[in-house]
């Protein structure tokens, strides 16, 4: 019998830890078919933060790094100076870049820097139980907005795609989503179009996800992937907002 559908090479063959209805592992697999697709294997790295995030390093079959929260685009800035030969991305959740990572991420996009950023965005501090992330939405309950969040106190949901399609420095930028199939048809071809931008020497490219957090949401996971596509994605709209090869 012929096989149509398998592992792809770039993960390992171990089973995701990652909790029930969490768009983690599938995110994951997206990116290692888009790296078995470019044929990269060999030459790709992978760099990892704090959070959920860091457990990429058990999954990818790639060489991966871990780094300190929210520094992954500083560390990723100075692998690919050193050995711009490799294809090297960065692997980031929303409390880690659009927290305490901001500052390198916006000064490592407005320099234009030949990277690849796979940006995870669940709304909430996913590891350390669910607390209030710069991506929050308006009125969402969390552990530290248990009446929801409040835009007098806490400010505004972040929109990283468009604060950074902004700057001069991005080659591509793209908001998906993982909730159903056909927009994990879109992310795959985003993913895929990020890494190309990098093979091409375009510049900086990042791709937002969409991702369903069940257990900090207080959700089933198809209560989750519904409310993406209800409520999440209201406050941040998929799309293309920057693609300077168009």
């Amino acid at each position: 019998m012929k096989e149509i559908f398998s592992r792809p090479k770039s993960l390992k063959n171990v089973p995701f830890r990652y909790c029930p209805g969490c768009h983690h592992g599938l995110i994951h697999r997206l990116i290692g078919e888009t790296i078995d697709f470019f044929d990269i294997q060999d030459k790709t790295i992978g760099v990892a933060p704090v959070g959920c995030a860091v457990f990429a390093y058990d999954y990818f079959n790639i060489d991966m790094l871990e780094v300190a929260h929210g520094r992954p685009p500083a560390a990723v800035t100075g692998m690919k100076r050193a050995r711009p030969e490799n294809i090297i991305f960065s692997y980031q959740g929303d409390g880690d870049l659009a927290s305490i990572g901001i500052a390198e991420i916006i000064h490592t996009a407005n320099r234009g820097e030949n990277i690849t950023v796979i940006f995870v965005n669940n709304a909430v501090y996913g590891m350390t139980g669910g607390q209030m992330a710069p991506t929050t939405l308006t009125g969402q309950v969390t552990k530290t907005t248990p009446y929801g969040r409040d835009n007098r106190v806490d400010g505004f949901p972040l929109r990283i795609c468009e604060l950074l399609a902004t700057l001069d420095g991005p080659a591509y930028i793209e908001r998906v989503a993982v909730n159903n199939p056909k927009n994990i048809k879109k992310a795959a071809r985003a993913i895929r179009k990020a890494f190309q931008a990098q093979i091409d020497n375009l510049g900086f490219s990042l791709v937002e996800v969409l991702s369903a957090c069940p257990t900090n949401w207080k959700m089933s996971p198809l209560e989750s992937n519904q409310w993406i596509e209800d409520t999440m994605s209201n406050t941040f709209p998929l799309g293309v907002y920057k693609n300077i090869s168009s």
